[in-house]
């Protein structure tokens, strides 16, 4: 198969590369730096700094992981509006192209994220035709995910990933490990906040089925059956790395911190994955204890 990724130097596209290049796939990483691929994959993946004419480039697939990263910063509203032209205007761009080529690829598989629900209070249970709370992570995956389904316009099968939190070796657990690892780690404000986590070979194999399976589209949420609250993961990766978690942080601590952008850490969703639950995907991860052991051992 002939795979074109966004995002592929991310931490779920190199993850999802390395699974697709042992499969035998052909790559095609589409980034703004060319070196950075290069150091990443060597030879065994092609660059692609900008779409490329119509007749030069035929893929079987797309997968659409681009975007900055949302928790990294303080949200000024020009943060705000570089994290959706990061993703919005770019799926937008990639669709126009995609759209018009000869042969055209079969599925564009396209990033979200649980913050398409917006930031939920208490212990409400959120599959995929769940309600939303309106706010700026629901309209930021809103309008990503409707810019990716109007590929079907084009005969394309799109299938949007609606991914929680992603654990593994880099991605959030990496800014977690120094402040754990150093005995600093606790819940952060009630503590009671969900969080709704799945781990790095899971989000990647379902990205493959979904590549994989033509009968499968639309949204699905990309998450483990067992979501936990704050207090409850901080517990489980502090004995994961052998360290107490018992420092709290304050919410005015993490307001003062990242502003708008503390919502991220201070509310979340309890979110099932019940679509993937009903198409038969087996999760190898479902108690977070497990998940995690494996990664820091």
């Amino acid at each position: 198969m002939k795979i074109l990724v966004t995002g592929g130097t991310g931490f779920i596209g190199q993850h999802l590369i390395a699974n697709r290049l042992r499969a035998g796939d052909e790559i095609y990483c589409y980034s703004r730096d060319a070196n950075k691929v290069t150091s990443l994959f060597g030879d065994t993946v092609t660059p692609v700094t900008e779409m490329p004419p119509a007749s030069d480039l035929r893929v079987d697939a797309v997968v659409n992981l681009a975007g900055e990263a949302i928790a990294d910063k303080r949200w000024s509203e020009e943060r705000k509006q570089l994290l959706r032209e990061s993703r919005i205007n770019l799926t937008a761009k990639l669709v126009e192209w995609i759209s018009g080529l000869e042969e055209k690829p079969e599925v564009l598989i396209s990033g979200s994220a649980i913050g398409y629900y917006g930031s939920v209070k208490g212990d409400k249970h959120l599959n995929e035709s769940a309600a939303v709370t309106p706010g700026f992570t629901h309209s930021l995956c809103n309008d990503w995910e409707e810019e990716a389904l109007k590929a079907e316009k084009a005969g394309i099968r799109v299938c949007l990933i609606r991914t929680g939190i992603v654990l593994g070796n880099g991605g959030a657990l990496a800014k977690m490990h120094l402040p754990f690892k150093m005995g600093l780690g606790g819940p952060i404000g009630s503590g009671d906040q969900w969080m709704s986590w799945i781990h790095i070979d899971d989000e990647v194999e379902i990205i493959v089925m979904l590549l994989t399976h033509p009968q499968l589209s639309g949204a699905f949420n990309l998450t483990a059956p067992n979501a936990v609250t704050n207090r409850e993961f901080t517990k489980a990766l502090g004995k994961a790395l052998h360290r107490p978690a018992i420092l709290p942080m304050p919410g005015y601590a993490v307001k003062l911190m990242l502003g708008e952008g503390a919502e991220l850490l201070l509310e979340g969703q309890r979110v099932d994955p019940e679509k993937l639950l009903e198409v038969g995907y087996k999760f190898k991860y479902t108690d977070l204890n497990d998940a995690l052991k494996v990664i820091v051992d």
